[in-house]
C-alpha cells in the first residue's frame, strides 16, 4: 500500500442529520476514487460504511466509519458518522480524526438538529467546517431559503461556493462561484466547465465578491491587493481561502445529488485543493497545555479516538497519528493506561474491508489490532517522551431504563457485554442502584438504548427485559410525635425484651438523621443504646408509608426499660423499629419526590408548545434565554415525569429540541399524588412476598 506524508493528507469528518445522505454521499465519493467499481445503496443494504447487521436492518448509520481514497495525488480519509442525535457519541469521538467537518444537509429538509450539531462539535474542537447541501434533485425545493436559513442560523460566515442553475429532476447544472464557471454535471462524476449564463453572471459575480472579500480578510497584503486591483492570482486565493478556512473566517456552501453522483468529483477537488492538510490546521493541544505539530521528525504520538470489536478480528483501536511514523513491530507506551504496548497489525479501513501497512506517518488515520490495555481516548507516545492528549468529553445520557436478565443467573453476563460494548460507545453508563434494587443503563435515546439490548442478545447472547426505573422517591415528617416500642417473646429458656420510647421531631431539609441518647438514670442500659440506633436506621433504609428512604428526622430515645436475664441487642432493635413506626405515622408524614433542573434548547417556533408541556408535566419554569434563535428554558420538573422526556421533545420540536438535565432538590409529593404512590408501592411488595 502507498504511504503518504502529512501534505499529502485531507482528514475529513462527515457531520449531519439523519437522512441528509451522508452515507450516500461517502458511497458517490469513494466510487469516484476508484475504491468501488459500483455505488452501493442505503436501502439494497450494500454500503461501504453501513456494514453491521443492525445498520442495514435500519437503513442507516449507528455506528462511525473510516474510509479512505486517493484524489489528485492526495489521501483523503473520511470518517464518516451517525445523524441520528441517539448515537451522537460516534460524532463526538469521530471529530478527533478530522481535521475538517463537511456538514452535509438535505435541501428538502433544511437545517436540523444533527446540522447544529455538526457546526457545535466544530466549534468546540476549533475545526474548519464547510457545508454541502445534497439532494438537489428532488422536487418543490426552495434552495435558496435553505441558505438564507444557514445565513441567519451561522451567520455570515456560511458563503455560496456554488449555487444551482436548477433544482429538481433536471437538477445538473451549477455555478462554481470561485471559477467563475458554469459546471455541467454527469452521473460519471465528470464536470465540464463552460462560460457563466448572462442571466446569471451578475449574481455569480456579486457571490464571488461576497466570498473573496471574506476570504482576503485573513491576510493584508492580499486586501489591499484586492481592493487595488479587483481580483487575486489563483494561487494567492487558495493561500487566503485555506487561512480564512482555518481562521474560521469562512464555511463554504456545495451543491450536490449523491445518489446521482452529481457534483461529487467537483467536490473532491474542492477538498483536495482547498482544504488545510494536517500541517496546516492548529497544533493539537496537550492536557499539559503544550502544543504538537504534525512532524513525522518528532517521536511517535497517536491518539485512540474510536475502539470497535470485530468477530475473527478482535479489537480495533483507531488511531490518528500525530507526530513521527508509527510502525508495524515497535513497541510504544500508553500515556493514560501507563503500560506498554507493541504494534503489531496496522490497517488502513474502507468500511469492514482492511488494508494492511507497515506505516503511519504523522496526520494520517488507521487501526490498530489487538492492543491489550488501550481503550478509547488513550494517548500512546515513545516512553520517554510521555504526551498526553485531553480525553474525549461525551455527551452526558438523557434517557435511562432499568434491565433485568430473562433467564436468571445472566447477570454477569449483562455485566460484562456492556461493559465491552462501552469500550465501543463510552456514552452507554450501567449502575446499580441498591436503594431501588435496580440495574439500570443509561444512554442518548430510546433507540440508543435499544441498540444496546439487540447487541447484547447478538454478540453475548443474553436477552434483557426492560422497564421504567423506579423513582427513588423519599419520605419524611412535618409534625412531632412520641411512641413507645416493646419487643417481648417468651419461649423456652430465656425469653426476649426490649422496652424504648421514641420521640420524632423534623429536622431542617437536607439536614438528615439525628439520633439523640437522652436516656438517664440507666433505665436503658447503655450497651443497648446502639442497638436502639440500629433499629432506627434500619427502619429508615425500608421506609414506613411506601417503602422509601426516610430522610430528615431526628430522633430521640427518652425512656425504656429492661430485663437483666431476657434483655439482647436484637430486642432492643426490634422495640426501636417498632416504636419508630408508631411515632412516624402520628408525625404527619409525608412523601418526597426527586426534583430535577432542566435545560432545554429549542428553536423559537416551538417556545409555547415546550412550555406548555412542561407545565403539565407539573413542571415550573424557572427563566429564559436568547441563543441566536433558540431559547434557552430552564425548568425543574420532578423525576417521575421526565422519563421519555427527549423522545417526547424530539416530536415536538421535529428533532431539533436539545435538553440536559441535573438533580435539584427534593421536594413534597401533592395530596392527590401521594396516595398512588403509597399503592403502588404496596402492590410491589406484596408481589415480592
Amino acid at each position: 500500500m502507498k504511504e503518504y506524508r502529512a501534505e499529502q493528507i485531507c482528514n475529513v469528518g462527515i457531520a449531519g442529520h439523519n437522512g441528509a445522505g451522508k452515507t450516500s454521499l461517502t458511497e458517490s465519493m469513494v466510487f469516484c476514487m476508484g475504491v468501488t467499481n459500483r455505488i452501493g445503496h442505503v436501502s439494497q443494504g450494500n454500503t461501504v460504511s453501513d456494514y453491521h447487521e443492525d445498520e442495514i436492518a435500519q437503513q442507516m448509520s449507528i455506528s462511525l466509519s473510516l474510509l479512505h481514497g486517493e484524489w489528485k495525488e492526495k489521501k483523503v480519509n473520511i470518517v464518516d458518522t451517525p445523524g441520528f442525535s441517539d448515537f451522537f457519541g460516534d460524532v463526538v469521538s469521530g471529530m478527533k480524526g478530522a481535521d475538517t467537518v463537511m456538514i452535509v444537509l438535505s435541501a428538502a429538509d433544511g437545517i436540523k438538529v444533527g446540522t447544529e450539531q455538526g457546526w457545535d462539535i466544530a466549534n468546540k474542537y476549533e475545526l474548519p467546517r464547510f457545508f454541502v447541501i445534497n439532494h438537489l434533485d428532488k422536487e418543490n425545493l426552495h434552495f435558496d431559503e435553505v441558505v438564507k436559513d444557514l445565513h441567519d442560523t451561522f451567520g455570515h460566515k456560511a458563503v455560496l461556493l456554488q449555487f444551482p442553475v436548477e433544482t429538481g429532476p433536471h437538477f445538473s447544472k451549477v455555478i462554481d462561484v470561485l471559477k467563475k464557471k458554469l459546471l455541467t454535471l454527469s452521473d460519471d462524476g465528470k464536470a465540464v466547465e463552460s462560460d457563466v449564463p448572462a442571466d446569471l453572471k451578475d449574481k455569480a459575480e456579486s457571490l464571488y465578491n461576497q466570498l473573496v472579500e471574506e476570504a482576503v480578510a485573513v491576510d493584508d497584503e492580499l486586501l489591499e491587493k484586492y481592493l487595488e486591483t479587483g481580483d487575486l492570482s489563483q494561487d494567492e486565493l487558495i493561500s487566503c481561502f485555506k487561512k480564512a478556512l482555518v481562521g474560521h473566517l469562512i464555511a463554504p456552501i456545495f451543491c450536490v445529488s449523491a445518489t446521482r453522483n452529481l457534483g461529487v468529483t467537483t467536490l473532491l477537488d474542492f477538498m483536495t485543493t482547498y482544504l488545510p492538510t494536517p500541517l496546516e490546521v492548529e497544533p493539537v493541544k496537550l492536557e499539559d497545555g503544550r502544543k504538537l505539530t504534525y512532524s513525522k521528525d518528532d517521536p511517535v504520538v497517536a491518539y485512540v479516538f474510536k475502539t470497535v470489536s470485530e468477530a475473527h478480528v478482535g479489537e480495533l483501536s483507531y488511531v490518528k497519528v500525530l507526530s513521527g511514523v508509527l510502525k508495524s513491530g515497535s513497541d510504544i507506551f500508553n500515556t493514560t493506561s501507563h503500560n506498554s504496548e507493541r504494534i503489531g497489525q496496522i490497517y488502513v479501513l474502507n468500511g469492514k474491508s482492511k488494508d494492511t501497512v507497515t506505516t503511519l506517518y504523522a496526520g494520517d488515520i488507521g487501526a490498530l489490532v489487538k492492543l491489550k490495555t488501550t481503550h478509547t481516548s488513550d494517548t500512546l507516545s515513545m516512553k520517554e517522551v510521555q504526551v498526553k492528549l485531553p480525553p474525549i468529553e461525551f455527551p452526558e445520557p438523557v434517557i435511562t431504563i432499568a434491565i433485568e436478565p430473562k433467564k436468571q443467573g445472566d447477570e454477569n453476563k449483562i455485566s460484562n457485554g456492556i461493559n465491552t460494548l462501552r469500550e465501543e460507545d463510552p456514552t452507554f453508563i450501567l449502575s446499580h442502584d441498591p436503594e431501588l434494587r435496580q440495574m439500570l443503563v443509561s444512554g442518548q435515546g430510546e433507540m440508543h438504548l435499544d441498540a444496546l439490548v439487540k447487541r447484547l442478545k447478538q454478540r453475548f447472547g443474553v436477552e434483557v427485559a426492560t422497564k421504567e426505573p423506579k423513582v427513588p422517591y423519599r419520605e419524611t415528617i412535618k409534625g412531632n410525635a412520641e411512641a413507645e416500642g416493646k419487643h417481648k417473646k417468651q419461649t423456652g429458656g430465656h425469653g426476649q425484651y426490649g422496652h424504648c420510647c421514641l420521640r420524632l421531631e423534623p429536622s431542617g431539609r437536607g439536614e438528615g438523621f439525628q439520633f439523640v441518647d437522652a436516656i438517664v438514670g440507666g433505665v436503658i442500659p447503655g450497651k443497648y443504646i446502639p442497638a436502639v440506633e440500629k433499629g432506627v436506621v434500619e427502619i429508615m433504609k425500608e421506609g414506613v408509608l411506601a417503602n422509601c428512604q426516610v430522610v430528615d428526622v431526628k430522633v430521640t430515645v427518652y425512656h425504656g426499660s429492661y430485663h437483666t436475664v431476657d434483655s439482647s441487642e436484637l430486642a432492643f432493635k426490634m422495640a426501636a423499629t417498632i416504636a419508630f413506626k408508631k411515632a412516624f405515622m402520628a408525625s404527619k408524614p409525608v412523601i418526597l419526590e426527586p426534583i430535577y433542573d432542566l435545560e432545554i434548547r429549542v428553536p423559537e417556533e416551538y417556545m409555547g408548545d415546550v412550555m406548555g408541556d412542561i407545565s403539565g408535566r407539573r413542571g415550573k419554569i424557572m427563566g429564559m434565554e436568547s441563543d441566536g434563535r433558540h431559547q434557552i428554558i430552564k425548568a425543574k420538573v420532578p423525576l417521575s415525569e421526565i422519563h421519555r422526556y427527549f423522545t417526547d421533545l424530539r416530536s415536538m420540536t421535529q428533532g431539533r429540541g436539545l435538553y440536559k438535565r441535573a438533580f435539584s432538590h427534593y421536594e413534597e409529593v401533592s395530596p392527590d399524588i401521594a396516595p398512588k404512590i403509597i399503592e403502588q408501592a404496596k402492590k410491589e411488595k406484596d408481589g415480592e412476598e
